[in-house]
């Protein structure tokens, strides 16, 4: 049965800091990969939603609610923004 030819690296340099650093092959290689495609941004930080700076108090609270912050019907919306984040 012949061999197939394993998919070639876009970037070996990183690929090989990758395996230095510990990740598996597999990883190495997804991640070396994505980053050598400038369409995509695998080392960009943070999702799509709006900070907590820019929810309304409300919306701040019954986020509060659903993981259960205790004292959030008495916190200014400064201290469940920071509730939030330490949670």
């Amino acid at each position: 049965m012949p061999q197939q030819d394993a998919p070639a690296l876009k970037d070996e340099k990183t690929y090989q800091a990758l395996r230095d650093d510990g990740y598996s092959k597999e990883a190495a290689a997804r991640i070396s990969n994505a980053k050598a495609n400038e369409s995509m941004h695998p080392s960009k930080k943070g999702g799509t939603s709006p900070s907590y700076e820019d929810w309304t108090k409300e919306d701040l609270y019954d986020r509060a609610q659903e993981l259960g912050i205790e004292g959030r019907s008495d916190m200014t919306k400064a201290e469940r923004v920071s509730a939030l984040r330490n949670r």
